[in-house]
């Protein structure tokens, strides 16, 4: 069995790990509703995904012809969070996220979390998918003062966990921009949430199947390891 205890692997959650995007659009035209506004198709609120919810909301606002900046704002975020709570009975695991994740806690690798995504409604869809014990370390989009793609949330989780080596793994353009300017290998799920084709895409590793990512994620930890030498 491969030995993983010298590595720390952050993982992004929307996107990455989970496909929650059924539950936010559903979640985004309940909410715009309750406005009077006109349902939209998933792919322009997924469009606005991976930001963080004040972004999705002053986005989803401005889409409906609002000021973002308005009266409306602040009301429909905290309806957004109210919601966001109980938004997981349509979000699914990417096949073979969890044995993925698993493997690599039987191996000894620390496992952490940097998402933009509020701490409180990631800790419920982590328990509602029975995965919140494998993580070490959850920072969430409002866990500090910044979120990604500011480096500093990548690095605070990085700390927090304390190994030599660290791996980021995420889907999206925020993700990507996020690991650069830390300074932090970036592995790429392409089936994700991302709006670049994946060559426009800065990263050190691309991959579009759990199913073999231990294995393909050992043998990137040693490349590492060999160009470090």
């Amino acid at each position: 069995m491969a030995d993983l205890s010298h590595l720390s692997v952050i993982f992004d959650l929307d996107g990455t790990l989970i496909d929650s995007a059924p539950d936010i659009h559903a979640t985004a035209n309940r909410v715009m509703a309750e406005l009077g506004f006109a349902a939209l198709p998933r792919a322009s609120v997924q469009a606005y995904v991976g930001n963080g919810m004040p972004h999705l909301v002053a986005s989803l606002l401005t889409h409906h012809g609002a000021d973002a900046n308005g009266p409306l704002y602040l009301p429909t975020l905290a309806r957004f969070q109210t919601e966001y709570l109980t938004a997981h009975t349509l979000t699914t695991l990417y096949p073979g996220a969890k044995i993925a994740l698993e493997t690599l806690h039987t191996q000894g690798a620390l496992l952490g979390m940097c998402t933009n995504k509020p701490i409180a409604p990631t800790m419920a869809v982590l328990n509602h998918l029975g995965l919140t014990s494998l993580f070490h370390t959850i920072f969430g989009g409002d866990s500090l003062a910044v979120r990604k793609p500011d480096p500093e949330h990548l690095h605070a989780t990085a700390r927090a966990m304390n190994r030599a080596q660290v791996i980021f793994v995420g889907d999206s353009e925020v993700d990507a921009g996020t690991a650069k300017a830390a300074q932090t290998p970036f592995m790429l799920f392409t089936e994700g949430y991302r709006k670049t084709p994946v060559a426009q895409i800065p990263h050190q590793m691309a991959f579009s199947d759990w199913t073999g990512f231990p294995a393909l994620l050992h043998d990137f930890a040693q490349t590492l390891i060999r160009q470090r030498n």
